[in-house]
């Protein structure tokens, strides 16, 4: 594994160029181009405001504990980290069947393919970090969040969402290739994903639920829960994870990472022969 760091780290100017096209080819004839990157999640946050905020705020509140006065911005850390989670799992399960002219022909490793896939996604909700940080600032300036240290668990959230993105999306765009059931099987488990994870609501909200214990323990052990709420305690401290919860999300997230690489390695004579 160090030795296909190295040798992606040799060729970090062919991944660049990767990510520079497969963003351009993305938005290209496209009006608004990158700020659809922008649209889509506020305009996801505003409906699921409407519902959760405006219709059920009464049973949302009561979970909420100190992001009450600030759901928005609630709901928008966690949709825009979202995005980058569903994006980048949807579009690397097909990075290898999607580009095999260029696999087979470019003298670069492999994994620069769907780990370009994941740092394109990264690249688009990096954009919306200021519109994330002027939010902040409003309800900040009425004084309904106080950020401070809590800031700094922004880099820790998006090192471990790395590293969690690029063990699955190894993964998933190897085994993609062997059987291609795995491109449809993931819209399911995406979509279930958003629901399982703390994205729109608090994880107070399952904690305090009449679910089995055994059921609670086994929801905890999803990776993206750790993940999410590092992101919401950027602005919520509250919100940081216990020990436990943290360190069972990297142990999780790292063993994914070195899962995903070995096996992408031990699959490739397989995946350049079926390609």
């Amino acid at each position: 594994m160090t030795s296909g760091v190295g040798a992606l780290w040799s060729h970090r100017n062919a991944l660049r160029i990767l990510v520079k096209r497969d963003l351009a080819v993305k938005y290209q004839q496209s009006l608004l181009g990158y700020f659809w990157s922008l649209i889509e999640p506020l305009g996801m946050g505003a409906i699921y405001w409407f519902v959760f905020g405006v219709l059920y705020s009464r049973d949302t509140g009561r979970h909420l504990g100190e992001a009450a006065d600030s759901y928005p911005l609630f709901l928008i850390t966690g949709i825009f980290a979202w995005m980058w989670t569903s994006s980048a799992l949807s579009e690397a399960t097909n990075a290898l069947t999607g580009q095999a002219r260029l696999i087979t022909t470019m003298n670069v490793p492999r994994q620069a393919f769907p780990i370009g896939r994941v740092t394109g996604r990264f690249a688009e909700y990096a954009a919306g970090l200021p519109i994330l940080a002027a939010i902040a600032a409003f309800y900040a300036a009425q004084g309904k969040i106080d950020p401070g240290w809590s800031l700094l668990a922004l880099p820790l959230a998006v090192l471990v969402q790395a590293t969690l993105l690029i063990g699955l999306a190894l993964l998933l765009s190897a085994f993609n290739v062997l059987m291609r059931d795995i491109e449809r099987f993931m819209r399911l488990v995406i979509r279930v994903l958003f629901y399982a994870t703390p994205i729109i609501y608090p994880l107070a909200l399952v904690r305090d639920s009449d679910l089995p214990g055994w059921l609670k323990t086994g929801y905890e052990l999803n990776p993206l829960v750790g993940i999410f709420q590092l992101h919401h305690a950027v602005w919520y401290p509250d919100e940081f994870p216990p020990a436990r919860l943290l360190a069972t999300t990297v142990a999780v997230s790292l063993l994914v990472l070195v899962a995903g690489w070995w096996a992408f390695r031990r699959l490739e004579p397989a995946v350049l022969k079926e390609l």
